[in-house]
């Protein structure tokens, strides 16, 4: 798995909540992507920031947050 400073993670971040641009971005970064890594660094992201969302007064489940982005991960 690819931690934080690895091209994967970075990849991932890039195109957090935006899947549909996921193949443009691979195809111009040019090198072999393991998709599930990147997928589940959304997931992981997104876990993640449910938590401090809440804690910060947030609605996590508000449209196109972080609850959306699980949401379309099953």
């Amino acid at each position: 798995m690819s931690c934080r400073g690895d091209a994967l993670y970075d990849l991932a971040t890039l195109t957090l909540g935006h899947e549909e641009h996921l193949g443009d971005v691979i195809a111009g970064y040019g090198a072999d992507v393991d998709l599930d890594v990147i997928r589940a660094w959304w997931s992981l992201r997104s876990l993640l920031g449910v938590r401090w969302l809440i804690e910060h007064g947030f609605d996590p489940s508000a449209p196109g947050c972080e609850v959306d982005v699980l949401r379309s991960r099953m």
